[in-house]
């Protein structure tokens, strides 16, 4: 059963109560991530992250990493363009621990001088390791081609020139402004009493001040290319296209479309390109959505010489979808995308997840029978205009490695005009 109380200071509580399981995962989510950053001080989301779990007044971040650990718990945490979280997955007699813990890592952190200077050599490593994988810097690339000079086009670890210069202060001016009632969400899925989770949290957080909602800039997809020769070896590369929000009323119609063209191993894409020609190891499409916009991209790794033919039969496939969708492929995206929902149901952590981020983002507990019914609603037709629509965008390209071979920007739009 899936309960919701909002304390007068603003604060929304969820919990996710299964009864049939010894464990409760929660957490506090804040709506704020990279896109609400400035140019500035890209990254800084991602820092206040790294160092909520350095410390506070009444524990270190070994005192932290210990207490949950000895009661064989387990921590973690996220950040994203538009959303953080922290959470906690622990034993259902450890709801008391956790809660006092994670709060007051929260509400509390030090933020101290010496840690932040440790912390931001850690974070520095770790642009460095992402800059090294261009499997994952394809998408940062991608990213910022298509939302050009953009906070949501931004890279959410930050740039090494800005990491290496923020300066203390930042880190609280950011969570003071950030974390308020009307940013958090709590939430809890698992064997929890619903009453007695929320006495927990009031105690703990009903005293936090109330604050004004920060702001974003409208998404604004401008398309275009980023190509980087690099000497790798494969070739990488994204084309991408706009697709739509998370509350548009075709959104599960793009996740669809998504699942048919290159969403598994019976994929459009896959079939083609892996099965029938061995042109990739990896090949998929996917679609991300936000809170006023979306993108659709196809990701895929080739060899330089397999470049031009990748490319070609991608479009091709392209074309294809968006008039040609048999009732056998509808079938099959509706029942994996059915199937997709309700396994996530089975992790405690992903219930927890998916609540706050449904209170964040819709105001309102997800319904898992609304989804199956949008999904089941959904019909040939409704794909294919949604096809149409998207990838009748300007086109995106992101390319990265052995890509001298690849074509030009318009000729390979010319091959999915539509």
């Amino acid at each position: 059963m899936i309960k919701t109380t909002t304390l007068p200071n603003g604060l929304r509580i969820v919990t996710d109560n299964v009864n049939s399981v010894g464990t409760v995962s929660l957490g506090i989510w804040a709506c704020v991530g990279s896109r609400y950053e400035s140019s500035a001080n890209n990254g800084v989301a991602h820092m206040v992250e790294h160092m909520i779990f350095k410390g506070t007044k009444t524990r270190n971040a070994k005192d932290i990493a210990e207490q949950i650990e000895n009661v064989g718990g387990h921590m973690n945490a996220y950040t994203g363009r538009e959303i953080t979280g922290y959470y906690m997955h622990i034993m259902k007699d450890d709801v008391n621990l956790a809660t006092d813990i994670l709060t007051d890592m929260v509400q509390n952190p030090l933020f101290s001088q010496e840690d932040f200077d440790k912390e931001r050599q850690v974070v520095l490593q770790e642009i460095g390791m992402y800059e090294d994988t261009p499997d994952d810097l394809i998408f940062d690339n991608y990213q910022q081609t298509a939302y050009k000079n953009q906070a949501i086009g931004a890279p959410i670890l930050g740039t090494t020139e800005i990491i290496r210069n923020m300066p203390r202060e930042e880190l609280f001016n950011y969570a003071d402004r950030s974390y308020t009632p009307c940013s958090l969400v709590v939430s809890a899925a698992g064997n929890i009493n619903h009453d007695e989770f929320v006495s927990l949290i009031s105690d703990r957080m009903g005293n936090i001040r109330k604050n004004k909602e920060i702001s974003y800039d409208a998404a604004n997809y401008t398309s275009g290319e980023s190509r980087v020769e690099k000497d790798l070896e494969q070739a990488h590369i994204i084309m991408g296209f706009k697709g739509v929000s998370r509350k548009d009323d075709d959104y599960y119609a793009a996740i669809a479309l998504s699942t048919i063209l290159g969403g598994g191993m019976s994929s459009r894409l896959f079939q083609q390109i892996r099965e029938e020609r061995g042109l990739v190891y990896s090949i998929y499409s996917y679609h991300n959505a936000f809170q006023d916009d979306g993108q659709f991209g196809i990701y895929a790794g080739t060899g330089a010489n397999d470049l031009k033919e990748l490319v070609a039969v991608t479009c091709d496939e392209i074309i294809k979808v968006t008039n040609d969708i048999s009732e056998e492929e509808l079938a099959r995206a509706k029942a994996q995308l059915k199937s997709n929902l309700l396994m996530s149901r089975e992790s405690m952590t992903s219930r927890a997840d998916q609540q706050a981020k449904h209170m964040i983002f819709h105001d309102k507990v997800m319904d898992i029978n609304e989804k199956i019914a949008k999904i089941n609603d959904l019909d040939i037709f409704k794909i294919q205009e949604i096809g149409k629509k998207i990838f009748s965008s300007k086109l995106t390209i992101a390319a990265i490695g052995p890509i001298s071979a690849l074509e030009g920007y318009d000729q390979i739009s010319s091959r999915i005009a539509i």
